[in-house]
């Protein structure tokens, strides 16, 4: 018998491993993202979300007819339950955007951290029992080590635990919709921008008059601001497109890479506190995640030839 791999099983790898691939720089880049929200923290959290919206709409749209993408967003749009999923999907991603601008601009990065390091945990047990996705024995454990460590952290920040459980349901519930919803990265972040459009340039234009600072202190803050759709789209579009190639709960674990960067960014940047909480569940939820992903790994390993 031939026991080289199929031109079928290739191309499924080639696809896991670009999901990956994707995957990472999404969780890379917003992991970093606090970093362009300090530079920009006298403008209110809200405007900053606006903002993100009304530029992320002008990016999106040049990236749609440059790809000649509008077909797929008409025909997604056309579609009742596909429009009825991002319409929903439009509104959890603007609440996380909210919560998250709100928890770096007022020194609780870390307690956004957590809402991400919570995120994983949702999603895996998402894609087991919504999904179907089996788990080992060794992934559940993974599951528990992890939520042990969470825990930990969880119970020293009881002040700020809001924000982190927001943080974390919507963006699970968020990624789990968008990979149910039929339609490609690109045309569903379009169609979900053009949702939110309407609200926030309203916003912006009827705040504008006031006396905070809606477009920034100076011209750095302003081009900041007008940026922030480049920042928003480029890790969304990355996630959107790893979320329809990778298995959810393999997607969850590999979103361990954001917290950390940003637990990492809130304390030896901004010198946030570094607990002995913080500490154990630091060392749980790595070894949670190396448990989890030594588990994937043998259960892609392809059986030996007899």
């Amino acid at each position: 018998m031939d026991a080289r791999p199929s031109t079928t099983a290739k191309q499924a790898d080639a696809h896991a491993r670009t999901g990956l691939m994707l995957g990472i720089g999404a969780y890379g880049l917003w992991g970093l993202l606090p970093i362009y929200f300090k530079l920009i923290a006298a403008v209110p959290a809200v405007a900053i979300v606006a903002h993100r919206i009304v530029w992320s709409m002008v990016a999106l749209g040049l990236l749609v007819a440059v790809t000649r993408g509008w077909r797929q967003v008409r025909q997604a749009v056309s579609h009742g339950a596909t429009a009825r999923l991002l319409l929903l999907t439009s509104m959890l991603i603007a609440t996380n955007w909210l919560i998250y601008v709100y928890a770096v601009n007022s020194g609780h990065i870390l307690a956004g951290s957590l809402g991400y390091y919570l995120n994983p945990l949702a999603n895996i047990l998402l894609g087991r029992f919504v999904l179907k996705e089996p788990l080992s024995r060794l992934q559940w454990l993974a599951v528990a080590i992890a939520a042990i460590g969470v825990s930990v952290l969880a119970a020293g920040a009881l002040s700020h635990l809001w924000i982190s459980l927001t943080l974390c349901i919507s963006f699970a519930l968020y990624g789990l919709l968008r990979k149910i919803a039929k339609v490609e990265a690109t045309a569903g972040l379009t169609i979900e921008t053009g949702f939110l459009l309407l609200p926030a340039a309203g916003w912006l234009l009827w705040t504008s008059g006031g006396s905070e600072p809606i477009w920034g202190r100076n011209t750095l803050e302003l081009g900041l601001l007008l940026l922030a759709g480049v920042a928003s789209t480029v890790p969304l579009l990355l996630f959107t497109a790893a979320a329809r190639r990778l298995r959810y709960s393999t997607l969850g674990i590999l979103q361990f890479l954001a917290p950390t960067l940003q637990f990492l960014v809130a304390v030896f940047l901004y010198g946030e506190e570094f607990s002995g909480a913080h500490a154990i569940a630091f060392g749980a939820i790595w070894t949670a995640a190396t448990l989890y992903l030594i588990s994937s790994l043998k259960q892609a390993r392809p059986p030996l030839p007899e």
